[in-house]
């Protein structure tokens, strides 16, 4: 924040009748767990009272709200737990490690009038209380207690955290219109929307408004969303909260990570930035000649649509309660695109089924064209992967994320077992989706292979279906060279 903004955002809070459950004044430094536990309560605190943000605030008296200056400078002070008198770890750092969850708040240095002030603005909790060393802390009036002893209060939290949208949080508060279209690009939404660019400023806001973007306070000032971040920032990093969610783009030398050959960061919003992140992408993958019989000329070794589509997936699918950013990774043989959480639905269903936690985004993406309608991405990508004659995706659930790898293309008898009956169940279900149903002949097709060996795709079949992936659309029929195939949910 520039220091006008924080001389304002201070001023603001003198101005509050008294110390809040929110809020807290000191005047200087007492001890680094004390920190730790006004951290934790009133980020508690703020949660309870719907607030976004709380704030601690060094240099100011707290009956009087006088502001007074400070000697206290967290940003360089170092931590003095009990025993660590000659601790070289940073205060920040000191308290960051020890709130669970991990609390991204900042920490401002700036004078008010020649006097110097501290201020530790944090963020609201809201997946569960935030515990200060495995204990959590609320504020009950202008005192700190421990949440323990009030049950009615963290059942406040955890219902709280329930209802709340990650897409509707704020990630800067009380703006004036000018920094509006200075954090935001504006102009990008309505070439993306292939709307006219409003005549005025007036115009403009008023549509950001609308879709929800941006806020208007009482007060004449805005606050710009997640939403309206995430998708139009100019500039990620001017979104504390927002910046380790920009995506990363990482090229490898060779099958491993040893050797890594570049590695850029996408820091604009996702909508203003995706074009130009899959032109780099496509830009560093290797062509390739001749695939198969059905593609005769120099292309990339992957369909840029399959890219568009998992890549755009791995943004609107990921869980941003989750630490962690999407990521994508080049190596020589493949691609492995992963995001933070876990998915909603199980990776087998994919192709059929559609859920995602953060709608809002979704929507806007769609109206931008940057991917595909509800339900229809996972099934063109599989569909391009057959045309380029690809192994079959891999969706693979990790501890807390979820990666999907892209392979590059490897003739039949280099498939492995797995490879083969994933591809074959994958092109079940797209036939499926498809009003169609799989047949020997089908997966001939996808696999290339000649009619006179129909026998090969005869034992990749039975081996799909021994894993119970797929199952025979008719039980009864006797005619193994005529059987059509359905997956095993259908």
């Amino acid at each position: 924040m520039k220091t006008e903004e924080l001389q304002q955002l201070l001023k603001s809070l003198v101005n509050q009748p008294n110390e809040s459950e929110w809020l807290e004044f000191k005047l200087n430094y007492h001890s680094d767990a004390e920190i730790g536990q006004r951290i934790s309560a009133l980020s508690n605190a703020a949660c309870i009272h719907q607030q976004n943000y709380a704030y601690l605030v060094f240099g100011v008296e707290d009956k009087t709200h006088n502001i007074i200056g400070t000697h206290f400078k967290p940003k360089s002070a170092k931590a003095k737990g009990e025993k660590r008198k000659d601790s070289k770890e940073e205060l920040e750092n000191w308290l960051a490690q020890r709130l669970n969850p991990r609390v991204d708040f900042t920490i401002e240095e700036f004078e008010y009038e020649d006097k110097p002030i501290s201020l530790f603005k944090i963020p609201a909790t809201y997946n569960q209380p935030v515990e200060f060393s495995h204990t959590a802390y609320i504020r009950v009036g202008s005192y700190t207690r421990k949440l323990n002893e009030f049950p009615e209060k963290a059942r406040k939290i955890w219902k709280n955290s329930t209802n709340n949208i990650f897409e509707e949080r704020i990630a800067q508060e009380n703006l004036q219109p000018d920094q509006i279209i200075e954090l935001l690009d504006t102009q990008s939404y309505f070439e993306l929307m292939k709307i006219p660019y409003p005549s005025n400023r007036k115009g403009v806001l008023e549509k950001f408004c609308s879709e929800k973007f941006i806020l208007l306070n009482t007060d004449g000032r805005y606050n710009i969303t997640n939403l309206g971040a995430l998708l139009f920032a100019k500039d990620l990093n001017y979104f504390e909260q927002l910046k380790r969610k920009a995506v990363r783009v990482i090229v490898y030398e060779s099958k491993n990570k040893l050797n890594t050959v570049r590695e850029v960061i996408e820091n604009k919003g996702y909508a203003v930035g995706f074009k130009n992140l899959i032109a780099w992408i496509n830009g560093q993958l290797p062509s390739n000649e001749i695939i198969g019989q059905a593609l005769r000329e120099e292309i990339r070794m992957y369909p840029e649509i399959a890219i568009r589509e998992l890549i755009a997936n791995a943004l609107i699918h990921q869980d941003f309660n989750e630490k962690g950013f999407p990521m994508v990774e080049i190596f020589s043989d493949r691609i492995e695109i992963s995001n933070a959480g876990l998915p909603l639905i199980v990776p087998d269903r994919f192709i059929d089924e559609y859920q995602s936690r953060n709608e809002k985004l979704a929507d806007v993406l769609r109206r931008a064209r940057i991917c595909e309608e509800k339900g229809s991405g996972i099934d063109k990508v599989i569909s391009w992967v057959e045309a380029f004659q690809l192994p079959a995706p891999n969706f693979i659930v990790q501890n807390k994320h979820t990666k999907t790898i892209l392979y590059a293309h490897q003739a039949l008898n280099r498939m492995s077992k797995k490879d083969k009956i994933r591809a074959t169940y994958q092109h079940c279900c797209l036939c499926y989706v498809n009003n169609e149903k799989m047949t020997n002949q089908s997966l001939r097709e996808r696999f290339k292979i000649d009619d006179r060996n129909s026998a090969i795709v005869s034992r990749i079949i039975s081996e799909t279906l021994s894993e119970n992936l797929i199952k025979n659309d008719d039980p009864d029929a006797k005619s193994k060279k005529y059987a059509k195939y359905i997956p095993y949910w259908a």
